[in-house]
């Protein structure tokens, strides 16, 4: 059975990560910084630029309910760095990068944050990938002037708290919102036939924003959503979810729309399929629980099949102009394919690399300040970061096309996306089926 996070880990798992360099394509190269963080350095104002460079910060899962979304994210990141300084680093020096394990702990998350603002003295930070832990720690940014710009945190509260001029632009997203993708998996269901659908979502703002949000797409639809008035969420920490599956799939539906995070939701679907509940029912999945050992975590049945096979699900996904290029780069560093939300992470440390060369300023307030006219301006369109870096360094301006996507930030620090359907095969690997496409 697959073991519930250790809740008696080390609050935090920290490392430095050593700028590399590296000549990629036609960029020159330049001599890497050391970039380990002093923890006993003098007091400066939180987000100042170090004398080595702009340094970022990631705050990102590597441990915990959502680590298997993690680890792929924060690999990808010391390649961006080693890309970026061998094309000559941002105003002039090298750029760096510290690296926290938020452990999909909002608690640890809030920590990791303050170290990294206020002690690593960072300028951005990319993440972090749960809505829980953004949620709680982007506070701690915004009071600090660092710019925060998460790869996968999805919730529609984000939307809403800038709205409300919470974030003071010290917050963005690559990911887009909730919003959208609730109404993709509504959409897929519909498409599939499903016309009485049941919900179970972890309780924590992704979970709770997203339920609400497909209740509402789906009804639209024509279709009937049978826990509505009493609404199934569990909580990540229990020990065991019987009597959450009783409550989802006791109301006879057709599918369930299955909101939840690997680690615990794996003990969920297993729990499912124990007690005899989810044969016969469609169980449709999000973006929290694409991982490749999906099928392992959940576990086989007795006739060896992975008791998750069938299953689908929505996740955004990457069609940007610089994705080929970038699952090249992946390929041959690491011998493997981009990840979910890998495209959206590499788009956060570039956006936050091109914002501060066109600030001319290695600071979180010179990132917000220049944040929206390098991913939404008017500008040459660029894909590759280190020819948007070069324009920037001549005096011009760019729109930065990502790996992800567009990337045009709005207002709220949103982008709106595109979503691919993925499904668990017999054999237990996870394939792309298909897309879905909102009007």
């Amino acid at each position: 059975m697959t073991r519930l996070p250790d809740r008696h880990r080390p609050w935090f798992r920290w490392l430095a990560v050593t700028a590399l360099t590296a000549t990629l394509g036609a960029c020159g190269s330049q001599p890497a910084a050391n970039n380990s963080a002093s923890p006993g350095s003098a007091a400066s104002p939180a987000g100042e630029a170090a004398a080595d460079g702009l340094k970022i910060g990631a705050l990102l899962p590597t441990t915990g309910d959502l680590q298997s979304i993690g680890q792929p994210m924060n690999e990808v990141l010391p390649l961006a760095v080693e890309t970026i300084n061998g094309c000559g680093g941002v105003n002039g020096k090298p750029i760096s990068l510290v690296v926290a394990d938020d452990q999909t702990d909002p608690t640890v998350g809030v920590e990791g944050m303050t170290k990294l603002v206020e002690v690593d003295k960072v300028a951005g930070v990319v993440g972090s990938f749960a809505s829980s832990v953004s949620g709680a720690a982007v506070d701690v940014a915004v009071r600090n002037k660092v710019m925060m710009i998460s790869p996968g945190s999805t919730s529609p509260v984000f939307t809403e708290r800038a709205q409300k001029g919470d974030f003071k632009g010290f917050w963005a997203r690559t990911a887009p919102p909730d919003t959208y993708q609730a109404e993709a998996l509504a959409k897929l269901a519909s498409e599939r036939g499903f016309k009485k659908v049941a919900t179970i979502a972890i309780n924590n703002d992704y979970g709770v924003g997203f339920e609400q949000k497909f209740i509402a797409a789906f009804k639209k639809l024509g279709g009937t959503v049978t826990n509505e008035a009493k609404p199934t969420r569990y909580d990540p920490k229990a020990a065991t979810f019987e009597s959450e599956v009783n409550a989802a799939f006791g109301s006879k539906p057709e599918a369930v729309a299955a909101i939840l995070y690997v680690e615990s939701g794996a003990l969920l679907l297993k729990a499912a399929y124990e007690q005899g509940l989810s044969k016969g029912v469609q169980i449709m999945l999000t973006d929290g629980m694409k991982t490749d050992d999906l099928a392992k975590q959940v576990g086989m049945g007795p006739d060896g099949k992975p008791i998750v096979a069938g299953a689908i699900g929505t996740v955004p996904g990457a069609d940007g102009a610089g994705l080929k290029a970038l699952t090249e780069l992946v390929q041959k560093k690491l011998n493997k394919g981009p990840a979910a939300f890998v495209p959206q992470t590499w788009d956060a440390i570039v956006l936050m690399a091109l914002a501060a060369q066109a600030a001319g300023n290695n600071t979180g307030e010179g990132i917000q300040s220049k944040i929206r006219e390098v991913s939404n301006g008017e500008g040459e369109v660029v894909t590759d970061v280190c020819k948007g870096l070069e324009l920037l360094k001549a005096g011009k301006k760019i729109n930065y096309q990502g790996t992800s996507g567009n990337v045009d930030i709005d207002q709220n620090g949103d982008v709106v996306g595109n979503y691919d359907v993925w499904g668990v095969e017999s054999d237990g690997k996870i394939t792309v089926k298909g897309k879905v496409k909102l009007q």
